[in-house]
């Protein structure tokens, strides 16, 4: 059985350092893991938390793709609830513009931080007019992956090649929402570790769509099995 090794980085602020000291990490990281050849590099979304740097992964993706040549990067993952999907589409293709062929769309469904960072994200959003998750999910499929008939709205510039679409979860009802949608899904064991958990999801999956079986982990990094315990 062959492996298939990415990396989704959250850019740490480590104790004495700056965002920017963080920041150069995850553009040496990715470099590092393209040398090594990794598939992919990720980066996630945290608002509200200084230990973390990275709260517009589409901002580091952009300067990651015009300093790697072949690793594929994306966000682990956008978090949806708070943007307009029709804006999420349009800087998404236009990443996709940059860097055909490596540039991937996670999305999750979690806030990303805490009450009040989500407050002011969604200030002056009406959910009622927003809709549930798998609707906006369906917007952002429309505009990422428009069908021969389009609507008034198009989302620009359209890429020759569409940002590929990556569902994050860990449930059985998100594994079926990314199979309707033809999307990948990628477990999330690296925050739900329950094992008879995956295997349901993972049958699931398997039983709604022929893509691969992607899932995160966690994974302690070390010198010697001594440091890493």
């Amino acid at each position: 059985m062959s492996w298939r090794i990415s990396i989704l980085d959250k850019s740490p602020v480590a104790e004495h350092e700056t965002a920017a000291d963080a920041l150069a990490r995850t553009l040496s990281l990715a470099q590092q893991a393209e040398t090594l050849g990794y598939h992919r590099f990720w980066i996630a979304e945290h608002h509200n938390t200084p230990q973390l740097a990275s709260p517009s992964p589409e901002l580091l993706i952009a300067w990651i793709l015009g300093q790697t040549r072949r690793i594929r990067v994306g966000s682990g993952g956008v978090m949806l609830q708070h943007y307009s999907p029709y804006k999420v589409a349009e800087n998404f293709n236009l990443l996709a513009a940059i860097a055909p062929g490596r540039v991937d769309l996670g999305v999750g469904k979690a806030p990303g931080g805490l009450p009040l960072s989500t407050k002011a994200l969604q200030l002056g959003l009406n959910p009622q007019e927003k809709g549930d998750f798998a609707t906006q999910l369906a917007q952002l499929d429309g505009w990422i992956n428009p069908g021969s008939e389009e609507g008034a709205v198009r989302a620009t510039p359209r890429p020759q090649v569409p940002a590929a679409g990556f569902l994050l979860g860990a449930s059985v009802e998100s594994a079926r929402l990314a199979a309707r949608l033809n999307w990948d899904f990628v477990f999330a064991a690296h925050l739900n570790g329950d094992p008879e958990l995956l295997r349901e999801v993972i049958e699931t999956w398997r039983a709604h769509s022929a893509r691969e079986v992607i899932v995160a982990v966690q994974a302690i990094v070390a010198p010697t099995q001594a440091q890493a315990g």
